[in-house]
């Protein structure tokens, strides 16, 4: 192996305990190959939706599932060919750091299907994109959030100001003006997908300058949360359990509508060339809020779950701001 992994796992039907007799989605009875490139360990919070969903297919039987995590970006093209020249017909990951080389090297592989997180469009017939749009239930957590702060200021903590955190943050503070349009926001990027003491420190700095409700697009916001004793919203998995006092909302995130979509096509050798982001939408199944009802105030869940029902219906569309906010 030529390129640096911290662990990779292979996971099939068989070795899944025999759940794949318990398969819950009709998909044709062979395998596909399917390999996962993280970037990051999958304990970080965005891989980890993208592992489990993966584990999960593979549990399903309907993916044989091979894995390579904290791949460098200097290593990540190669890692993307070494698995294409494997055989796998579906290659899952990100190109956020390799936007140019992802695109050049797909092309060399025209029978292998590439699913990739990506701030750009979907190139050729088998490069796919998709964005993480768990955006309307960041909106929703930021109604909730509405009513618990007394100094009126919000903090979010960041990774990078690409588009796919922007348009989280921006919903969660859209959702926080519906109830409270005189809220004011500070916002910190830490410059990295995966380091959770530097998510604490800029946390930690957020709530000296007067923020006390925090929201968490990265992985330790909810430490600094806690140790000050505020309340914390986390972003794409449920952080309750972990913070059961600190954390009273969560922006969840469903990998597994996006994973379905682009499976169905490499079976059916369908050009995979296109944006799957619409899978991340709530009607899709993609995303939505998980909330603590002993946390929120009583009287916010009504408006929530009513703005909720509207969204599910498509009668209110939470607004996408890709803008980096400020």
């Amino acid at each position: 192996m030529m390129f640096s992994v911290s662990r990779r796992k292979f996971l099939t039907g068989s070795a899944a305990g025999g759940l794949a007799l318990a398969a819950p989605r009709a998909f044709a009875a062979e395998k596909l190959k399917v390999a996962g490139i993280h970037a990051s360990p999958v304990e970080n919070a965005w891989n980890s939706r993208l592992h489990e969903a993966l584990q999960s297919a593979a549990k399903d039987g309907v993916i044989e599932y091979v894995f390579s995590e904290g791949v460098s970006g200097t290593d990540y093209p190669r890692a993307m060919r070494e698995y294409a020249e494997q055989g796998h017909k579906l290659i899952v990951g990100e190109s956020y750091a390799v936007e140019a080389q992802a695109r050049q090297l797909a092309a060399d592989y025209p029978q292998t299907a590439f699913l990739m997180g990506s701030s750009g469009k979907p190139s050729g017939d088998n490069f796919g994109t998709f964005g993480t749009w768990n955006h309307e239930a960041a909106y929703l957590a930021g109604m909730l959030a509405a009513p618990l702060s007394k100094s009126g200021t919000f903090g979010t903590v960041g990774a990078i100001p690409i588009p796919e955190v922007n348009i989280l943050i921006n919903a969660f503070r859209s959702g926080v003006k519906e109830i409270r349009p005189d809220a004011k926001f500070l916002i910190g990027f830490i410059g990295t997908f995966f380091d959770p003491p530097k998510a604490r420190e800029s946390g930690l700095a957020q709530i000296d300058a007067g923020a006390d409700v925090l929201f968490g697009e990265r992985i330790g916001t909810a430490d600094a949360a806690k140790e000050k004793k505020i309340k914390s919203i986390g972003s794409l998995l449920d952080y309750t359990p972990r913070y059961p006092d600190t954390v009273f909302a969560n922006a969840m995130w469903y990998f597994r509508p996006i994973l379905d979509a682009a499976i169905a096509d490499a079976k059916a050798g369908a050009k995979a060339g296109k944006d799957y982001s619409s899978f991340s939408f709530m009607k899709a199944g993609g995303n939505d809020v998980v909330f603590s009802k002993t946390l929120v105030a009583p009287e916010s869940i009504a408006a929530m779950e009513a703005k909720r029902d509207a969204i599910k219906s498509g009668s209110f569309t939470v607004p996408v701001d890709p803008k980096e906010p400020t």
